[in-house]
């Protein structure tokens, strides 16, 4: 019998990390979220690709 469900994803996000923030760092990243139509954890998966790629250069 073959399985039901979603199909697998081919890059999981089933890491999940805590970060303590300061209240001006929520806001600022509530706000990138609202005007980006995102979430907060794509907002920092973005910032982390945009500092690594300059760490590249």
């Amino acid at each position: 019998m073959p399985r039901t469900g979603r199909p697998h994803k081919e890059n999981p996000k089933d890491t999940r990390i805590q970060v303590r923030l300061d209240q001006e760092t929520v806001r600022k990243l509530d706000k990138c979220a609202k005007e980006k139509n995102t979430t907060r954890s794509a907002v920092i998966r973005e910032g982390i690709e945009r500092v690594n790629d300059e760490l590249e250069k």
